[in-house]
């Protein structure tokens, strides 16, 4: 809020930057802040055994950058690694984007969201976006692993407040 000027700029021309940011209200004015992928410390989850060992690097949180309704970051599935956000969980207090990438031409990643009780899947490629209604779970497997990353806008930041659907409910 109050912002009136960001410049953003690549270093090789060649292969421009690509920029993608998630905006939400703002009631409060927080620091223009520039944040490096080399000082988020990651949040390691998962596992090999269900596929889905990555890293979540938070970059808008309470505890980190601050924002009035934004949290943001990115998450990277390592190497043989395919699943996301599975056991799969709704936020009933905000929305969810992902945006994924790091994907090539012919792969693909399936992206699970609807209520518990009733989902669906969308075939998503490299470099394109979902919102995810707070109602809805979300949660993805690819063909190969991934990164995306994930915004959330609502007023409530904390990043574990989670509603944790059961294997069992899903269908």
């Amino acid at each position: 809020m109050g912002t009136k000027e960001i410049a953003f700029s690549s270093v090789d021309a060649n292969q421009p930057a690509k920029f993608y940011f998630n905006s939400a209200p703002a009631h409060m004015t927080y620091p223009t802040v520039k944040i490096k992928r080399s000082e988020i410390v990651p949040n390691h989850l998962g596992s090999i055994k269900n596929s889905n060992d990555r890293n979540i690097y938070k970059y808008i949180h309470p505890l980190g950058v601050k924002s009035c309704q934004v949290v943001m970051g990115m998450t990277v599935l390592e190497p043989g690694n395919m699943w996301n956000s599975m056991p799969c969980h709704t936020h009933d207090r905000r929305m969810e984007v992902y945006l994924y990438f790091n994907l090539p031409e012919d792969g693909v990643v399936f992206h699970y969201m609807g209520e518990p009780t009733e989902t669906r899947h969308v075939v998503m490629r490299n470099e394109e976006a979902i919102i995810s209604p707070s109602w809805s779970i979300h949660s993805g497997v690819g063909t190969q692993s991934y990164t995306f990353i994930w915004g959330m806008s609502g007023e409530n930041q904390t990043f574990d407040d989670m509603d944790h659907v059961e294997m069992k409910t899903l269908k």
